[in-house]
């Protein structure tokens, strides 16, 4: 297993994909900063500012939001076997097949938390230093912060292990990263404005995430379009467990879904 996993660790960095998912982390933090230098009280329509909790929980909330990221990371780590071609020489490599898909969930799930981990990292130099250079002092703690941002690269490693998932059962690449993207940023979104299907909404990987990292923002604002209460969300720590309960979900699916078809 030890050398199943190092070889895929080499496939991954050997592909531009870790590069594109480096340059994706530190753009997410730096973004961050970038948002948080020009405050959300100088946004349209105007936000509470970084002195307030609310205003630094919503700026935390949208790097949260970049979740997709890994989750596209991951579904093109596992669909892009099937588009090479390179399946079949996996397959022979480790005629046992589930061997070779554990060792890519652990090695894209590691990838999907140090991605999480950089990306939180940036942010959080990014925000103290903000903070630092306009004199203001954030609303919440610095410990507080510190934990919102190690909740958010949890998340990214689950949703990491979300895109794979999708990614073992589309298998075609372009599929699979459109399913991925109009999921994450459409239909979870598009479900809080229905009457009575919004009420599932906590229960989804956005609402698990949104209540594990406190960003209501989403939920507010679209309240605020239709003219009904707010989506009531989870409370922090059964939110942490639905997305758990999602991460191994997604693992199952990810190892089994391959076994039960053809490579070809």
């Amino acid at each position: 297993m030890t050398a199943l996993i190092s070889a895929e660790w080499t496939r991954l960095t050997t592909t531009r994909l870790w590069l594109w998912g480096l340059l994706a982390a530190l753009g997410s933090g730096v973004f961050t900063g970038l948002l948080a230098l020009v405050g959300p009280e100088n946004f349209t329509p105007p936000l509470p500012g970084l002195d307030t909790a609310q205003g630094t929980r919503m700026l935390l909330g949208l790097l949260g939001f970049t979740t997709f990221v890994p989750a596209v990371l991951g579904t093109a780590g596992v669909a892009s076997e099937y588009r090479h071609r390179t399946a079949t020489t996996t397959a022979l490599f480790a005629p046992r097949r589930w061997t070779s898909l554990v060792a890519k969930l652990v090695t894209y799930g590691g990838g999907g938390l140090a991605y999480g981990l950089l990306a939180a990292a940036v942010a959080a130099g990014a925000l103290f230093s903000v903070a630092a250079l306009k004199g203001v002092t954030l609303g919440l703690p610095a410990s507080t912060v510190l934990a919102l941002l190690g909740r958010i690269a949890l998340t990214m490693a689950v949703y990491t292990l979300l895109g794979m998932a999708v990614g073992a059962l589309l298998r075609n690449q372009i599929a699979a990263l459109v399913a991925v993207g109009a999921y994450f940023y459409m239909i979870e979104t598009a479900l809080m404005f229905i009457p009575g299907v919004r009420a599932i909404y906590p229960f989804l990987p956005g609402g698990a995430t949104a209540a594990l990292t406190g960003f209501t923002y989403l939920a507010d604002a679209v309240a605020d379009q239709t003219g009904a209460s707010a989506t009531t969300l989870l409370p922090a720590p059964i939110g942490g467990a639905v997305l758990l309960g999602y991460a191994l979900i997604a693992s199952a699916i990810a190892v089994a879904a391959p076994l039960r078809r053809d490579i070809a």
